[in-house]
């Protein structure tokens, strides 16, 4: 696999961009420990969202191996939902998204489902991955790293 900048990523690794669902979720921590070692996952949460927070999240969304979207009940805003999509029609080969139905004591309601089922069907369709849970993610993740060697 080519990467957009061999400096950035350590060889050996893909490296993948953590995005989707903030709002105090903990699907980045449940994934991160199903991921093999040549996974080197970059994690945008921080205490202190200001601009080096920013561009340093947008270096990773450039310059990481896969962009990764897990969406969750838990969101709060519609920002995720965008990025996802336009990473699926500008960089497909690289978009790789999830979207949980019930997590962290919330769940989607059914019309809210049926618009996401929707969106999944197209966002396979623009060339995007999409994984039906977080072992499903970890499983392909993990694929693409072995892959490399």
């Amino acid at each position: 696999m080519m990467k957009n900048n061999e400096n950035y990523a350590t060889k050996g690794q893909i490296t993948v961009f953590l995005g989707g669902t903030c709002n105090e979720s903990t699907w980045r921590e449940e994934l991160m420990p199903m991921l093999d070692r040549r996974v080197d996952a970059f994690n945008p949460v921080v205490d202190d969202w200001n601009e080096a927070a920013q561009a340093n999240e947008d270096r990773h969304k450039i310059n990481d191996d896969f962009c990764l979207y897990v969406l969750t009940p838990e969101m709060a805003g519609l920002y995720s939902i965008f990025e996802v999509a336009d990473d699926s029609n500008k960089r497909p080969d690289r978009t790789v998204c999830c979207f949980l139905k019930a997590h962290g004591g919330r769940e989607f309601d059914a019309g809210t489902w049926r618009g996401i089922e929707k969106m999944k069907r197209d966002l396979v369709r623009n060339g995007a991955v999409v994984c039906e849970d977080l072992e499903g993610v970890a499983a392909f993740l993990n694929q693409e790293a072995a892959a490399i060697q």
